[in-house]
């Protein structure tokens, strides 16, 4: 299968542009950290479920984000599929995801990943090692984002999306390598690469509420 192009990932970014400045108010910070070329990921926290469409409209160049195979349901396949989004079994090693995502960053592409894997307190607590494989894998730095919505409850019609016409916070990091610089890919330097992720994102996001006041 010929991995997605920048192409569909373009036009999905103008419609998250196009949806999430209307619907909400990002305000965005740090964007200037991400590379303006090459392969890059963006590790993003999950606690809302406009975060992957709030961050393919904020953030500087298209991404493809790895989503669960389950948002794929009806005329939303062929929609997420056109706008160069990539469908993900979370239950196996899904082999056709991994092929996916690793062609997009050897095109030099953006590779959007969650990853905690689901929706939950968007706090960084719980890490799988899928990102870890992939930055290692293709050498590509990552860069960690904050997306920090509002948790109160005026003005909300579904309890996981922040309230219509909110400040949400859209905080990028600084791009760093996951590796020690030796280039292995052992189980053990994935799980030796895995433990500094955790700590450079949970810093960032610690960073990024405090700048925020969130």
């Amino acid at each position: 299968m010929t991995p997605p192009g920048p192409r569909g990932a373009a036009v999905g970014r103008g419609i998250g542009i196009g949806l999430m400045y209307g619907l909400w108010r990002p305000r965005v910070l740090g964007a200037w950290r991400v590379p303006a070329s090459g392969p890059v990921i963006l590790a993003v926290n999950h606690s809302h479920n406009i975060d992957g469409p709030m961050l393919m409209g904020t953030a500087p160049r298209p991404v493809h984000f790895l989503i669960k195979k389950e948002a794929f349901a009806g005329p939303l396949d062929p929609f997420l599929r056109g706008i160069g989004q990539l469908k993900v079994d979370r239950a196996i090693a899904d082999r056709a995801a991994v092929t996916d995502a690793l062609g997009v960053l050897s095109g030099g592409g953006v590779l959007g990943i969650f990853p905690e894997g689901t929706r939950g307190e968007g706090d960084f607590a719980s890490l799988r090692a899928g990102l870890a494989y992939f930055a290692l894998r293709a050498g590509a730095p990552i860069v960690p984002v904050a997306v920090l919505g509002s948790t109160g409850r005026g003005g909300r019609l579904i309890r996981a999306l922040p309230p219509l016409r909110s400040r949400v916070d859209v905080v990028f990091g600084g791009p760093f390598d996951a590796g020690d610089g030796s280039g292995r890919r052992t189980r053990k330097a994935l799980d030796e690469a895995t433990a500094r992720i955790q700590q450079r994102l949970t810093a960032h996001l610690e960073s990024a509420r405090r700048l925020t006041g969130r």
